[in-house]
């Protein structure tokens, strides 16, 4: 008697281990793949999971998700499994879905840098006068002896003026503003004055458009900033344009070495503006006689976001944008950078032309479920059919911060 009833009370107690054990795993993967941010429709959206949703506030449970039960456009609540345990505040937006107009094609950038970017320090003889005074790479001069700068004409011209007196910087390294002093050397060779310092003032290059905010009148692109080569730093930038380019061949990529789209500009003629220069890409301003396409198409929410199939539609030759097959591996939703998820390329055509993802194909929008989920940002270097992309909302997010900021007015 006794011995049965030890073995039920070791039974149940084993069972209820494990019942709890998995209510404990499964809240932890509930909190690990549900976004700390998520935005829904105000008609509600569907959600696959034994979930609901509680609004600070309100002692109400809804359906996860249910806008219809929530007035406020933003709201902070609980994620709740089961009607009853809590697993993960949240934020929750509620608002209108919004379409873009699609992208794809290539477009040239010309970027001018407000201040000097550093990309290295050298040796003038036996001295490095830069690195003596504390610059870095990465870091950008902004003031030369109480004078703004923003060429290397006009630092070439402040060391020469010195004749070897000190040269008071203003600088910035990370964010921060420093002060320090640089003494120039007099270089035997050039028979001139040198401060060992390599600065970069302006770049070009080729991308990829993702959308066009058609409300708010902003195009987003690439989907990561645009950093100087040598330093990788962003690009403080000053101004900046973008052109019409036609692609003109492609440099496959291989194993360790990512290939490029290698194009040209077909028009030195503006037809849009660079206003800001970001992680999270490049945004601005088109010319009303810019030549965009028309089809509209609705942009994911970021839990909307899954593995599995999608395509990106990219520009490889003089042709049209097309689409090409691909396999989203992994998405992060709680991931601020650019690198919300890891995609593959599984088109057997792109794999044969350009051997994955090459430079330039970044800013290639992601489509999934006949949605804009996100754009193509970076390759790996050793499976170059691998890569990251960022989430569509985010760039989206960041269309509506420039719009209200009247950072493209």
């Amino acid at each position: 008697m006794y011995k049965r009833i030890y073995r039920f009370i070791r039974t149940f107690t084993a069972m209820l281990a494990l019942f709890t054990s998995l209510i404990f795993l499964i809240c932890i993967l509930t909190a690990y793949f549900t976004p700390s941010r998520m935005s829904v429709e105000k008609h509600g959206n569907e959600f696959s999971f034994p979930l609901s949703v509680k609004y600070d506030g309100n002692a109400a449970v809804y359906a996860a998700f249910d806008s219809a039960t929530n007035s406020d456009e933003n709201s902070n609540a609980k994620i709740m499994l089961f009607d009853s345990i809590p697993v993960k505040d949240v934020n929750v937006n509620v608002t209108q879905r919004k379409n873009v107009i699609l992208g794809g094609m290539p477009f040239g950038m010309r970027i001018y840098t407000n201040g000097l970017v550093v990309s290295n320090t050298s040796n003038v003889g036996n001295k490095n006068p830069s690195f003596d005074a504390g610059i870095k790479s990465g870091d950008i001069i902004l003031c030369v002896n109480g004078e703004e700068i923003d060429t290397n004409e006009q630092l070439l011209n402040a060391v020469e003026k010195s004749k070897g007196n000190a040269l008071s910087i203003k600088a910035m390294h990370d964010g921060k503003e420093y002060s320090t002093k640089i003494i120039p050397v007099f270089d035997e060779n050039s028979k001139k004055y040198r401060i060992g310092l390599m600065v970069r003032d302006s770049c070009a290059g080729i991308g990829t458009m993702t959308f066009f905010d058609k409300e708010n009148h902003i195009f987003a692109g690439l989907g990561h900033g645009i950093c100087d080569t040598s330093s990788g730093s962003l690009m403080p930038l000053e101004k900046g344009d973008i052109v019409n380019a036609e692609i003109n061949f492609v440099n496959k990529s291989i194993c360790g070495s990512p290939g490029s789209l290698s194009g040209t500009f077909t028009d030195s003629k503006p037809v849009g503006t660079i206003t800001a220069n970001s992680q999270m890409g490049i945004y601005g301003t088109l010319n009303e006689n810019a030549l965009i396409p028309q089809n509209s198409i609705p942009v994911s929410f970021t839990q909307e976001v899954k593995r599995g199939k999608a395509q990106i539609l990219t520009t490889i030759d003089s042709e049209q944008p097309k689409l090409y097959d691909i396999n989203i591996e992994d998405v992060s939703y709680n991931n601020n950078s650019n690198k919300n998820m890891v995609i593959k390329i599984t088109d057997k055509e792109l794999l044969e032309k350009t051997g994955g993802i090459v430079q330039g194909m970044s800013g290639s929008p992601i489509i999934q479920d006949g949605r804009l989920v996100g754009a193509v940002t970076h390759v790996f270097v050793n499976d170059t059919s691998r890569g990251y992309g960022i989430f569509a909302e985010n760039m989206l997010n960041f269309c509506n911060t420039a719009a209200k900021e009247n950072i493209a007015a």
